[in-house]
């Protein structure tokens, strides 16, 4: 029997000849570390559906950004938890809210060593769960939800945030959100547009985390992208680049890695995706009944997120990630 010349396997060899002809590179660089800032506890909160993920106090917030720094990490996104919510969200305003406060803290502890992100969306603060403010027939209210998340975008800028990451789906968030920083003379502060965010099933463990029930049993498919559609999807990731947005966000990631190489392939901003807690918490859980390799498989499904075109991955296996590259575990 023969065979042609060229025998692929000789650069599959080992690990050397792989590492030397890798395609995609992964590093701690890529990576945003999630984390959750709960008001009014005074030690971390376990989430159980999300194993190894807590709520954090603000001085635990604290160390742990500071760990992730030293661990190389370049940059966090803060999701708030109030003591109190109510029909309008205000703790997102508020220049005293968990939000605020944490960055305030975060600035003085780590200055600009990180990236601090705060995702701007009313739904941990509303009472009701959706992300925007409702009319009287319930339904979420477009226009006046846009007038406080431009107010919150400037009490998140004046706390110290260097990005803002509009996350609701509103129309015209981010034309409204620019307009307001820069009238607050918060030119320099980016935004990182939640542009195709989907109508996911695999947000469960996440809305545990801030606390979050849709009121009356209702869902956000009126206003966050419908699964079956990706040229919308694109639509709405021109529109916000045309309305100002220095960065895009897809999410979730793997159930999307189509939509993240189409959009590499037609825009250059940066682009984000961010690996959410269902995708995370799945495989948390078959890795604790032995089914999968957890490690493994973490590092190859955000690995295939940076494969299909993504400049930076938001993954609450940051640490885990950032510590192996550290102890060489991952090369």
């Amino acid at each position: 029997m023969s065979f042609p010349q060229r025998r692929l396997r000789r650069l599959r060899r080992t690990p050397a000849i792989r590492r030397l002809v890798a395609e995609t590179r992964l590093s701690v660089d890529d990576l945003v570390a999630p984390l959750f800032v709960r008001e009014g506890i005074s030690e971390p909160q376990p989430i159980g559906s999300l194993p190894g993920v807590v709520q954090h106090t603000v001085a635990s917030l604290r160390t742990e950004v500071r760990e992730l720094r030293d661990l190389g990490i370049p940059a966090v996104i803060l999701f708030g938890v109030p003591a109190e919510k109510d029909a309008t969200g205000s703790g997102a305003c508020d220049p005293h809210g968990i939000v605020q406060v944490a960055l305030q803290e975060l600035r003085d502890e780590v200055g600009d060593d990180v990236v601090l992100m705060a995702d701007l969306c009313i739904d941990e603060y509303t009472d009701h769960g959706h992300c925007g403010v409702l009319t009287a027939d319930g339904e979420v209210d477009n226009d006046a939800t846009l007038e406080i998340y431009a107010e919150a975008a400037v009490a998140q800028a004046d706390a110290g945030a260097d990005v803002v990451a509009p996350s609701g789906m509103m129309d015209g968030q981010v034309m409204v959100i620019r307009d307001a920083l820069d009238d607050a003379e918060h030119e320099q502060v980016s935004i990182l547009a939640y542009a195709a965010k989907y109508a996911s099933g695999l947000y469960g463990p996440f809305r545990d985390a801030v606390d979050v029930t849709i009121a009356g049993g209702g869902d956000r498919k009126g206003y966050q992208q419908d699964p079956r559609n990706a040229r919308e999807a694109m639509e709405e990731i021109r529109a916000d680049i045309g309305e100002g947005a220095d960065m895009v966000m897809v999410k979730p990631a793997v159930t999307y890695l189509d939509l993240i190489a189409r959009a590499r392939a037609e825009v250059d901003v940066p682009i984000a995706a961010y690996h959410v807690s269902g995708e995370y918490s799945m495989i948390k859980a078959a890795a604790e009944r032995g089914w999968i390799d957890g490690p493994a498989v973490a590092l190859e499904q955000i690995t295939a997120v940076k494969r299909a075109g993504a400049d930076i991955v938001l993954t609450y296996f940051a640490r885990e990630l950032a510590e192996g590259f550290r102890d060489g575990v991952i090369g």
